[in-house]
């Protein structure tokens, strides 16, 4: 059974939804949240003795948590979106972690991403990292939309940690914006950025 330790709708200010939709966080929304996470996580008892990043999203969210839980992080690259934003059949491995069983077996391991979207990338890279036989795998994301989903969370996973819940909408995040500073403008004050 998955536990939802973390229920934080409006942690960190929540971000800004923009007229189009698009929902625009700043980076100090962002350090917020994974602070509440930290300390969510640390209050469930889950440990990690490793961190493994989904790139590219999830890669400032687990610097950012390396701040909080000092443990190494490793990175992976799960290619799931074609450069359209379509979604491919399934997910393509990029790049994975060296000595990946020295590294994974007998460890409890968090796996961080930015958002569970379908699900899909999430169930990819958990049955990737349980068939290493690491003690415990647990999740956290900074949002989770609240939508049907295409894949599934093995039910090896007891703890699935989110920052927030959103709805299906269009996530904009810091470490993506062209334009920084508007970005950070929107995300403050709850105006759109212009699509272009």
């Amino acid at each position: 059974m998955v536990s939802k330790e973390s229920s934080a709708a409006g942690r960190a200010g929540a971000g800004s939804e923009a007229e189009s939709g698009k929902y625009y966080l700043s980076y100090a929304q962002i350090h917020e949240t994974v602070k509440g996470l930290a300390a969510e996580m640390t209050a469930a008892g889950f440990d990690p003795e490793v961190i493994v990043a989904i790139g590219t999203g999830g890669f400032i969210p687990a610097r950012i948590l390396k701040t909080f839980v000092n443990r190494p992080i490793y990175a992976v690259g799960i290619s799931y979106y074609g450069v359209d934003n379509v979604p491919m059949a399934t997910p393509q491995t990029i790049q994975w972690i060296d000595e990946v069983e020295k590294k994974l077996k007998g460890k409890r391991v968090l796996l961080v991403d930015e958002v569970d979207d379908s699900r899909v990338t999430l169930e990819y890279c958990l049955r990737e990292l349980l068939s290493h036989q690491p003690a415990e795998v647990a999740v956290m994301v900074l949002h989770n939309k609240d939508k049907e989903k295409r894949g599934r969370l093995p039910s090896a996973i007891r703890h699935y940690f989110v920052g927030q819940q959103t709805g299906d909408r269009w996530i904009c995040y810091p470490w993506d914006a062209d334009e920084i500073e508007a970005h950070e403008q929107r995300a403050r004050a709850g105006g759109g950025i212009a699509s272009g």
